[in-house]
């Protein structure tokens, strides 16, 4: 997939319990030298203990890394981090290379993860973050929703909108049932304007109408979205001939 980022692209690495994060780090690390802007995902519960923390920020400053997102997790045997906060306080303990930390916001709920842990949490990371990335999400009024509640409760970090990529209805699904996105079924099922959408371009589902129902959100000074984030699940060429076609329109 890599040919098909453009260049010098903000590139996200995720970290997969499957392939270890150690291929998280080796990853990122050869984005950066090919000129990319890697941005390594740093999951609490895949790292084993100090040492190991050490060393993988030991091989993100001598990768030149100077951006991370820093997740939580979701492996089965966890480590000595449990959640994004205690990595977060170990990580300033040790000292980091990065200028930049991001974790993840979950405007619609988490489905393993009471609201209001999830909330508290947010607010315990906000003051050593720069930004928060909506997980992947499809309705927009709840996105607005939950960006106008944070900045009305003083939230200062950046907050970056995750868009759901090009991608068929079964793997957005899978995705979100991985990840933990509440009631993404229900939001399939119900909503004739979704389903429509994906009808009309081949079953494939396309972030255009997501995006422009977003446009009232970006064009509000005191929401302070600052960007987005597109979700790719690896489908790289298709979503970047989407968002061509979008700068292109």
């Amino acid at each position: 997939q890599v040919p098909h980022l453009p260049a010098g692209a903000r590139v996200s690495v995720t970290a997969s319990p499957n392939k270890g994060i150690d291929a998280t780090l080796d990853w990122a690390a050869q984005l950066q030298a090919d000129g990319f802007r890697a941005i390594p995902h740093l999951s609490a519960r895949m790292i084993t203990d100090r040492a190991k923390l050490e060393e993988l920020l030991g091989r993100a400053r001598s990768a030149g890394l100077t951006h991370a997102f820093v997740v939580g997790g979701d492996a089965d045997e966890p480590g000595e981090y449990l959640d994004g906060l205690s990595l977060i306080s170990a990580m300033r303990e040790v000292g980091h290379p990065f200028a930049v930390i991001g974790c993840p916001g979950y405007p619609n709920g988490h489905a393993d993860i009471p609201d209001e842990v999830l909330e508290q949490a947010l607010r315990d990371k906000a003051p050593f973050m720069q930004h928060v990335t909506s997980q992947m999400d499809f309705d927009t009024k709840v996105i607005g929703a939950w960006v106008r509640r944070l900045r009305g409760e003083g939230f200062g970090p950046d907050i970056v909108i995750g868009v759901p990529g090009v991608a068929d209805p079964q793997k957005l699904l899978n995705v979100a049932a991985r990840i933990g996105v509440k009631d993404a079924k229900r939001f399939f099922t119900k909503n004739l304007r979704f389903v429509a959408g994906m009808a009309k371009s081949g079953g494939f589902y396309k972030p255009t109408g997501f995006v422009q129902d977003l446009a009232p959100l970006l064009a509000d000074a005191d929401a302070r979205v600052t960007g987005f984030h597109l979700y790719t699940f690896n489908a790289v060429e298709a979503t970047e001939a989407w968002r061509q076609s979008m700068l292109e329109g």
